[in-house]
């Protein structure tokens, strides 16, 4: 009898990172840096002020909006880390002092998920062997997170001032190379914001003119009203 002796192919795949605690923050910062700031130029253009002024403004809006970014990102993932943290630690204690109600507890969650009862404490036994592995198990089935992939603060933090800033320079580049008209910002932001959607798009495999046009739209519509408010309360100042 002749037998294939040819090595089984592989079939293995690979998952893109999706807890480094990175995308997030970036995409929430470019985007509310691009909004935020076409909207607030947009705003002060409206009131018909001099384009020094505008300039002034967004390089305003640049550096509270990075700064009140970072520092709201890195407050809010360090808070989620040190909450993650006291709860492993709870857990850490328990596989401690209880061993065998938390070998029994995990038992159950296997056999609530369809395994056999004798399979099942069997598999819980034998995790159960080595207390760093049972904390990591027990974390992932009970609190869904893996102890050894928490989102960091700082890569939160700088990821968020890094993208909100370079979005929010792209309404007042137009200024600051010359312009003194408002339509090569306007042009130069919903560019961004399309481009901005589209590359989204790419890392949540959602369609890239469905990304790119939806941000689009909802910038525009936001630098719409605010122009509108501006010329109407620089008539009602003026």
């Amino acid at each position: 009898m002749i037998t294939d002796q040819r090595p089984a192919e592989s079939h293995g795949h690979t998952h893109r990172d999706v807890n480094g605690g990175w995308l997030r923050p970036a995409v929430f910062g470019a985007m509310d840096g691009l909004v935020s700031n076409l909207a607030l130029v947009t705003g002060i253009a409206g009131s018909s002020v001099a384009t020094q002024t505008i300039v002034v403004t967004g390089l305003a809006g640049l550096a509270a909006g990075a700064f009140s970014m970072a520092a709201g990102e890195y407050t809010s993932v360090a808070s989620q880390r040190e909450l993650v943290q006291a709860e492993l630690d709870v857990e850490r204690l328990e596989l401690r002092r209880n061993p065998h109600d938390e070998q029994r507890e995990l038992a159950d969650l296997y056999v609530a998920r369809g395994v056999d009862r004798a399979l099942a404490a069997e598999v819980a036994a034998q995790l159960m062997r080595d207390p760093e592995q049972a904390l990591e198990i027990h974390a992932r089935e009970e609190l869904g997170v893996d102890p050894h992939d928490l989102p960091s603060p700082t890569v939160a933090a700088l990821s968020s001032f890094a993208s909100f800033a370079l979005g929010a320079l792209l309404p007042v580049l137009p200024f600051l190379l010359g312009a003194t008209a408002l339509w090569p910002a306007v042009l130069t932001a919903l560019a961004g914001l399309f481009a901005c959607g589209a590359v989204v798009s790419r890392v949540t495999a959602r369609s890239w003119w469905f990304g790119g046009l939806r941000q689009l739209v909802l910038g525009g519509a936001a630098a719409a009203v605010t122009y509108g408010l501006g010329g109407l309360f620089g008539a009602a100042v003026g």
